[in-house]
Formats: structure tokens, C-alpha cells, sequence
């Protein structure tokens, strides 16, 4: 993870490898994300603002002589914000998803050599780093300083792994992440916003120029994404330039994005003209060329491609599984110990959903109940608008009920509000099913739950309560916007995504409201139990198809023969798998994680123990992890 983090919560998922050089920018890094991957902290200032204060700063000598009273704690924690704030500001992309707008007429470089340059500064950091006292620091900041110093060790021990990932393929990249930024993160409240719109519009090729050379490099590498992959994401560019003005349609995406926006200024006429104007020439003189030339390039690459599915495939793969396994798990599980888990874990939610068939008074297997579940019209709203509509009215009414029940499981909450969305219809045949959207750094934009309508048939509404508890509330929203909420807790931390922990809680989150009296309706609970089970296949799949060398569709028949999810969900999770090696083990073995740490404190603590506390012990440090979790609740279990 890097000083910015990994958000595995944004547009789906990332690598777990640290930030690399094409399309895995810094800025879609955090979802994150997916992440995921952000509020009591300020905004950068302006230049104008900079140049005032620095007009102000003592002399050269003053602020030695100021920075030499600073406790170790103190110097430690500038040292870290500097660090922090310096990553951020060389990612224009990064700042517009922290809400901060002073490059938003840029991208982020992508070049081989900015990947070199921030390689040297990783190198650099550390070496400040260490320069510090560890023992005069205070509890806390001994934390930052040990888990800064894991991530940086790990980018540069990683940087090996830099191309071991696909930048453009059905789940994200570049080709959906641009326009997904201009969309939801670049804001536009006056001319100045509206005109550095205009200038990423105008800035698309060189950065797709980039991309194309870091996806040449890469299939040079013998690194390519499988065949499967180029279809999807050729038609996603293919979307973003139609309509107007690229030919005589409804207007395209990033138009519609951009005059829906000027719609909410106070503008004359002719300043509306000129925009309008300047707009439209940069979609088809910048835009479209920009996706032609990656279209191109995607072509020729699929006609390279090959069927192979599995990482194992590439100069050493298995190396790079077994370090992406460690990244994403937090643990030193191997790729055999996590296939045994998850077939366990499979054994005993079926055998828990036999208990809730028999309740319902279903007769026949548990794969015949599965097939009911997923053929079922009953679980089905219509695949039209009052259908999509009708879903998100009941999504967004359990996340309302349970923002009433939040007394009884915590004592910090976040500030920042939570709002349900469809994923835009630009994106949604190639996205997730449904993640979760970060509020902005100033608390001005609210955390989204995104839900995929595109297909109601993979939405069945047995599954709707705990999908909104996994991406809302319980779920990533309280984490996720707690953490950046934090006081006394360096942005690094606040902003910081390890995948199991992250994803750990979010599936732990579907449990939780069981335990509070919710999932009332017997289908819904099966529907809980339909989604741990999903994550449970996960780990055998993952490490099937990369360790085992399983074809997509041994993948795609392990879930189909074992869950009650419709087959288009196979399909879409087989593929992530293979884009994404690791990132999905990290739900259940976060989960079982925090479910046994949990258990310890409560045989420990009997009647001390406190759900509310325990919570707050969980989240209260920011995303860390799983081992320096264990540590924090031994901890608290020693404090009682």
C-alpha cells in the first residue's frame, strides 16, 4: 500500500501490488477503492492562499529554531503530513477524488519514468523516516511510524511487480476511470472549474498516449490480459464517444456530465456559448481522437492474446501470487491454506442454508433450492425503470432504518452522510455489482453506495439487505468515513486501505445486523448467508485459477454448482478473479479475522465486554493490518 493507500473500493477493485504506472493511477487508486479507497481535514489551500501565508513564515533560522521545540511525537507527524501532502499533490487525480481543486486541469503522469521518480522518493521517505527517534515517539505515533515503514519498504521491495497487472480490463482503468472522475469528482461551481473541465478534455491524449505505451510494455513483457477482457472494455470506449457531438445521438456521457453542470451556474449568455463551444470542440478534437488511437491499440492486443486465465503464466507468476496473496491478506496464508479454508467455510453455510430451506418449507436438495432461488420471478423486480427505481427507494429505506439502530452497535460515528445511486448506464454492463464511493476530504460530498441495475435478474432482492449493510451502513461507509474523520491520525493513515481489513468489515457487516434482531424475512437471511457463501468460493476460486491453474470455466461451474447467484454473477466474479489475482480472498479472511478476535474478547471480558467498545477498537485507529488489529484488541481485552 502507498503513503496514499490502495482504495479497492473504487470502480470495483485494485491489484493489491502497490500503485503502478498505467491506469492503477494514484488518483484511481483510492476508491476503492474500489475501493473505499476521504473530512475533518481541510482542503489544500490555493496558491493565492500558499503565497499569502508564506509571506508570513518565519525566516529560515526562526523556524529551526521553531521545528527544534517540537517533541519527536510533533516532528514525526509533520514529517508524515509532508509526506502525505506531497504524494497528493503530484496526483492532479488524486486531489479532485479528496475534493482539493488546485490541478484539476490536469492528469496524472504516467510514465515510466515518473514511476522511477517515485520510486527515489519512497527510497527518500524512508530514510527521513528512520532518521527519527522510534523510542522518544508516543504510542500512537509509533503505530504511524511502523506501518508507514511497512508500506514503504514494500514499495520498493514490490516495485519489481510494478507491470504484473492489467490497466485496462472490464473491472477498471483508465478508459472508464476518466470519465468516472469528470462525472462524480470534478465539480464545477464556477467559470475557472468549468474551464479546467475543458482542459482535461483536451488533455485525454497525451494520457491515453501513455497508457497504450505502458500496456505495449507490458504484452512486450509477455504480461496480456486474457481474450475475454478486450471485448468489454473496446465497447466501453466505444459508448464514451457516442451521441453528441461525435455523431447525431442523445448526447454523450461527458456533454450530458458537462452541460448538466453549466445548468447550475449563473452564466451569461455569452460566457454559456463560449463554454458550450470550447466544450464540444475538445470532445471531438481531443476526446474522441484519444479513443480511437487506445481502441487501436486494445485491437492489436487482443489479436495477441491468448485464453490463459491464471497469473502462473507470467515469468515468475508464482512468486508474484504467493507476494500478492501476503499484500492483500495481511497474513502468511498460503495459496493452499486459503483453498482449504474457503472449501470448509462452503461446507458450513450450506449446511446452515439447509436450516433456513427446511424453515421454508422448500422440499428437495440444496441445489435444487438454489436453482429455485435463482429462477424465482419472486425475487426479481422488473428490468425497466420503476423496477430500478423501486429497488433503490427499498435500498436506500434499510440504509434509513439502520441509521436508526447505530446506538446499540457504536460510539463513533461518521459525520459524513450516506446516498444510495445506480451505477451510470455508461459503465454498468462491464462494473460490479455494487461498491461503495468515498466522501469527498471536506465532507462537502457525501459517501455513495453504488448499485448495479443494469441486470435485475443478478439483483434478486433476497440479497438486497445485506448488499446495503455491506456497501453502506454497517459497512464500508461507517469504516471508511470514520477513518477519515479521525483527529490526531496522519492523513496517511486516514486515507490508507489495507484490502482484508477494508473488506474484512464489510462482510462482517452483513453479519451484524442479524445479531441486532434484522433479516426478519427468512429469504433475506438466506440471502445474507448467499453472500458469505459467495465469499467463501472466492477463496477457492481465486486460488484455483492462479494456483492451481483452473480454466474460467472450472471457475465459472464451482460457483454455479454452489451458490444460488444467477450464472451472469459467475461470470463477472470468475473474471475479476482473473484480473484482479488475490483481491477477492481478502473478504473472508478479513471477516473470519475480526469474528474470531471478537469471540477471544468476549470469552475473555464475559460481562465487560462491550460490542459498542469493540467496534470502536476496530475502527478507532483507521485501516491497519490484521496482525496489528490482533494486537489492539489484545490490548483492549488486557485493559478490562
Amino acid at each position: 500500500m502507498s503513503i496514499l493507500g490502495s482504495n479497492n473500493r473504487l470502480e470495483g477493485h485494485r491489484s493489491p501490488i502497490i500503485k503502478t504506472v498505467a491506469a492503477v493511477s494514484l488518483a484511481l487508486l483510492i476508491s476503492a477503492c474500489d475501493k473505499a479507497e476521504t473530512q475533518s481535514t481541510s482542503p489544500q489551500p490555493s496558491p493565492q492562499q500558499t503565497t499569502a501565508a508564506n509571506d508570513n513564515q518565519a525566516s529560515p533560522n526562526q523556524a529551526e529554531a521553531q521545528k527544534s521545540e517540537l517533541t519527536e511525537s510533533e516532528k514525526a507527524n509533520e514529517l508524515f503530513e509532508e509526506m502525505f501532502m506531497a504524494a497528493v499533490m503530484r496526483s492532479p487525480m488524486y486531489q479532485s477524488y479528496l475534493g482539493i481543486k488546485q490541478d484539476q486541469d490536469k492528469w496524472d503522469d504516467m510514465s515510466e519514468q515518473r514511476a522511477l521518480d517515485d520510486l527515489n522518493i519512497s527510497k527518500e521517505n524512508l530514510k527521513k523516516l528512520r532518521e527519527l527517534n522510534f523510542a522518544a515517539l508516543d504510542s500512537q505515533t509509533q503505530l504511524s511510524y511502523r506501518l508507514l515503514e511497512q508500506q514503504l519498504e514494500d514499495e520498493i521491495k514490490d516495485f519489481k511487480w510494478r507491470h504484473y497487472n492489467y490497466p485496462v480490463n472490464q473491472m477498471f482503468g483508465l478508459h472508464s476511470g476518466v470519465v468516472s472522475l469528470m462525472i462524480n469528482q470534478h465539480r464545477i461551481g464556477d467559470v475557472t472549474d468549468a474551464e479546467a473541465y475543458i482542459a482535461r478534455l483536451n488533455g485525454l491524449p497525451k494520457l491515453f498516449s501513455q497508457l497504450s505505451d505502458n500496456l505495449t510494455l507490458r504484452a512486450d513483457k509477455g504480461i496480456l490480459a486474457p481474450k475475454f477482457v478486450y471485448p468489454y472494455v473496446i465497447d466501453d470506449s466505444k459508448n464514451i464517444i457516442s451521441g453528441a457531438p461525435f455523431d447525431d445521438g442523445e448526447a454523450s456521457p461527458l456533454l450530458q456530465d458537462f452541460s448538466s453542470k453549466l445548468d447550475q451556474l449563473e452564466l451569461t449568455a455569452e460566457q454559456r456559448a463560449a463554454l458550450d463551444k470550447a466544450a464540444n470542440e475538445a470532445l471531438v478534437q481531443s476526446v474522441k481522437p484519444a479513443y480511437q488511437s487506445l481502441i487501436s491499440t486494445l485491437e492489436k492486443l487482443s489479436d495477441k492474446a491468448n485464453d490463459k486465465d491464471g497469473v502462473w503464466k507470467f515469468p515468475e507468476g508464482e512468486a508474484f501470487y504467493n507476494r500478492a496473496l501476503q499484500n492483500t491478506t495481511t497474513t502468511d496464508m498460503t495459496a493452499n491454506d486459503i483453498h482449504e479454508v474457503g472449501l470448509s467455510e462452503v461446507k458450513r453455510i450450506h449446511d446452515e442454508m439447509r436450516v433456513i430451506m427446511n424453515k421454508v418449507g422448500f422440499k428437495g436438495t440444496l441445489q435444487e433450492f438454489f436453482v429455485h432461488m435463482r429462477n424465482s420471478q419472486e425475487f426479481v423486480y422488473a428490468n425497466d425503470e420503476q423496477g430500478r427505481k423501486k429497488y433503490l427507494d427499498e435500498a436506500t429505506a434499510l440504509i434509513d432504518n439502520m441509521k436508526t439502530r447505530l446506538d446499540e452497535l457504536f460510539i463513533t460515528k461518521p459525520k459524513a452522510d450516506l446516498i444510495v445511486k445506480a451505477v451510470e448506464p455508461f459503465r454498468e454492463k462491464s462494473a460490479g455489482k455494487a461498491f461503495y464511493q468515498q466522501p469527498s476530504m471536506d465532507g462537502t460530498r457525501p459517501g455513495i453506495y453504488y448499485a448495479n441495475l443494469y441486470d435485475m435478474e443478478a439483483m434478486p432482492t433476497y440479497q438486497m439487505e445485506a448488499l446495503a449493510y455491506h456497501e453502506g451502513i454497517p459497512g464500508h461507509h461507517m469504516q471508511i468515513a470514520i477513518a477519515q474523520e479521525l483527529k490526531n491520525v496522519p492523513k496517511f493513515r486516514k486515507f490508507g486501505r489495507y484490502t482484508a481489513y477494508t473488506e474484512g468489515w464489510g462482510l462482517y457487516s452483513e453479519l451484524v445486523p442479524k445479531e441486532i434482531g434484522l433479516y426478519q424475512d427468512p429469504y433475506s437471511d438466506f440471502g445474507r448467508l448467499a453472500m458469505e457463501l459467495w465469499r467463501a468460493c472466492r477463496l477457492v476460486v481465486d486460488t484455483g485459477i492462479h494456483a492451481k491453474k483452473w480454466t474460467r470455466e472450472e471457475g465459472i461451474e464451482f460457483y454455479v454448482n454452489n451458490t444460488p447467484n444467477a450464472k451472469s454473477d459467475a461470470v463477472k466474479m470468475v473474471e475479476r478473479h482473473i484480473v484482479m489475482p488475490s483481491q477477492a480472498t481478502a473478504y473472508k479472511i478479513g471477516m473470519l479475522k475480526i469474528v474470531q478476535l471478537r469471540e477471544k474478547a468476549k470469552k475473555a471480558m464475559g460481562d465487560k465486554f462491550d460490542i459498542r467498545e469493540f467496534h470502536d477498537v476496530v475502527l478507532a485507529n483507521g485501516p491497519v493490518p490484521l496482525t496489528v488489529l490482533e494486537d489492539f484488541v489484545d490490548q483492549y481485552i488486557a485493559s478490562k
